[in-house]
C-alpha cells in the first residue's frame, strides 16, 4: 500500500516523540539516581538535570501516546497499513536500538564489575536502562508480531507500565527538587550569595586595595565611572548589612582587618556535592576565600538571618603602592 503524507509524519512524530522521551526518562533517571547516590568523584547536583526531563516527558509523553492511538486506529480501519514501508523501518529501527542499547549496558555492566568498581549508583542506572529500553522494545515487537498469544494483551501491559515509569519518575524527580516555590525561593538564595561573593571582592579589591581600610558603609562602593553600584536583596530590595570591625588578632601572630556581610535566606544551604553526574557539573554557590580559617571557604547558610565574617590579612592581600604613597 501507498504511504500518504498523512502516514508518514504520523510515524515519523511518533519516532521523534518516542527517542526524545526515551532519553529524558533515562536522564531523569540519573539525576534523581545520583542525588540519592552521591559520589566523592561526582560535580554538584542542579535542578535544571531534573525539571528539563520532567518539563519534555510531562509535554512529549501523552503526544506520543496520541500518535500512537491515531496509528492503531488508521490500522483498525485499514488492516493493510501494517506492511507500510514506514511502518517497518519505524519499528525495526526501534527494536535495532533497544537491542543495542540493552547490550551495551549489559557489557559496561560486566566490564564494570571486572574492574572492580561497582557500585549502587551503577547499579541502579543499569537497572533504569534495561526498564526503558526493555520496556520500549517489548511494546513494539509486540507490535510487529501481533499475531503471537497474548500479544495485544503483552503489547497494553507494557504501554501502560511506561506510563507508570513517567510518572513514578516525574513524581520523584519533584520531590528531589521541590516545588516551583521551593526552587523560586533557592534561586532567591543563591542570588544573594551571588551578591554577596560580589561585595567582598569590591571590598577587598577595589577599596581595601586601594585605600588600606574599609568602607564605612556599603555606599562607599558605588563607583560611578566603573558603573559598581551595590546590589540589593533581590526579593525585598533591602541592603545588605554590613559590619566594618577594624583591625583585630587573629588566632595567629598576624593581624587582619575584619568585616561581616549579613543576609536573610529562605532555605538552609544544600549539600550538593557529589549529587550531580560524575566527573562534571558546576558548582552550586560562588565562592571567595578571604582568610584560612574553617568555614571561610563557602557561603553555607541556615534558613533566616546569616552572617559572614571575613577577615583581611594584609600579607596576604596588599595594599596597591600607589594608595600608601598618596
Amino acid at each position: 500500500m501507498k504511504t500518504t503524507p498523512k502516514d508518514f509524519f504520523l510515524h515519523l512524530g511518533a519516532l521523534i516523540a518516542l527517542y526524545i522521551s526515551a532519553g529524558a526518562l533515562i536522564n531523569l533517571a540519573f539525576s534523581i539516581i545520583n542525588y540519592a547516590y552521591p559520589d566523592a568523584l561526582a560535580g554538584y547536583f542542579t535542578a535544571s538535570s531534573v525539571a528539563w526531563p520532567i518539563s519534555i516527558l510531562i509535554i512529549l509523553v501523552p503526544i506520543l501516546y496520541v500518535l500512537e492511538w491515531l496509528i492503531d486506529r488508521d490500522i483498525a480501519r485499514m488492516p493493510e497499513k501494517k506492511e507500510i514501508w514506514v511502518r517497518r523501518w519505524r519499528i525495526y529501527l526501534t527494536l535495532f536500538l533497544a537491542v543495542v542499547l540493552v547490550a551495551g549496558d549489559l557489557i559496561a555492566l560486566i566490564n564494570t564489575y571486572l574492574n572492580g568498581e561497582i557500585t549502587a549508583r551503577f547499579i541502579w542506572k543499569v537497572v533504569a536502562i534495561l526498564l526503558v529500553a526493555g520496556n520500549i522494545g517489548k511494546y513494539y515487537f509486540f507490535s510487529m508480531y501481533e499475531n503471537w498469544k497474548h500479544a495485544k494483551i503483552a503489547r497494553k501491559v507494557n504501554a501502560w507500565f511506561g506510563v507508570v515509569l513517567v510518572l513514578a519518575a516525574i513524581v520523584w524527580g519533584f520531590f528531589v527538587v521541590g516545588s516551583p516555590a521551593t526552587q523560586r525561593a533557592l534561586r532567591f538564595d543563591e542570588q544573594r550569595v551571588s551578591d554577596l561573593s560580589t561585595i567582598q571582592s569590591q571590598i577587598v579589591y577595589s577599596y581595601w586595595s586601594q585605600k588600606g581600610r574599609l568602607p564605612e558603609a556599603l555606599s562607599d562602593l558605588n563607583d560611578s565611572i566603573s558603573g559598581f553600584t551595590v546590589p540589593n536583596d533581590p526579593e525585598t530590595g533591602e541592603p545588605y548589612e554590613y559590619h566594618p570591625m577594624g583591625m583585630t588578632a587573629a588566632k595567629t601572630t598576624q593581624t587582619g582587618y575584619v568585616f561581616s556581610l549579613c543576609a536573610t535566606f529562605s532555605r538552609a544551604s544544600q549539600d550538593l556535592k557529589g549529587k550531580g553526574a560524575a566527573y562534571g557539573g558546576g558548582v552550586a554557590y560562588p565562592t571567595m576565600d578571604i582568610y584560612p580559617y574553617p568555614g571561610s571557604d563557602s557561603w553555607e547558610h541556615p534558613a533566616g538571618h546569616a552572617c559572614f565574617d571575613r577577615t583581611i590579612d594584609p600579607s596576604k592581600y596588599p595594599v596597591s603602592e600607589k594608595a600608601v604613597g598618596m
